[in-house]
């Protein structure tokens, strides 16, 4: 694990959360599982209380704490997609039994855990020197839901 990783905190499935993750994200697996070797304010002896794993490289580690918090719009879990086929599949796996779509590729899983889903063409469509390009693309960007990557180029085509 390096040294500094993003803990999220959940109810009592945090297991169930990060395998799904990790059957979505490419680069990813479940590096450690701790359970609990008593019981414990959040469960008995036995149960997981902390995983470690890896989400596309990057570190972090999954806690049940008993009461679910409220990950609020602070932080979030950002992908970087290849191409719209990538973008809909995490769209769809993400949003599923319960998930919530939000705006500009934002949305909720069923855990509440804050994502975004971002086609890797839109950073450079951000970032295009026409600053023409760009606000066509933001403009087009805002009005979105899921994010269209042919409704973005088309936008900032003009």
């Amino acid at each position: 694990m390096p040294k500094v990783s993003t803990c999220l905190w959940f109810g009592t499935d945090a297991e169930e959360a990060v395998r799904l993750y990790v059957s979505l994200v490419p680069d990813s697996r479940i590096d450690h599982i701790q359970r609990a070797p008593a019981p414990w304010p959040g469960g008995e002896a036995g149960e997981v209380i902390m995983i470690q794993f890896t989400l596309g490289g990057q570190g972090f580690q999954a806690l049940n704490g008993g009461k679910p918090e409220n990950y609020g719009n602070a932080a979030s879990i950002s992908v970087d997609c290849a191409d719209q086929a990538e973008v809909d599949r995490l769209w769809a796996a993400l949003t599923a039994d319960g998930g919530q779509a939000i705006m500009c590729g934002w949305l909720r899983d069923r855990w509440g855990v804050p994502w975004q889903i971002v086609p890797e063409i839109m950073p450079r469509l951000l970032a295009d020197p026409d600053p023409a390009v760009a606000k066509r693309a933001f403009d087009a960007m805002v009005t979105m839901v899921k994010l269209d990557v042919a409704a973005l180029e088309k936008a900032a085509a003009g």
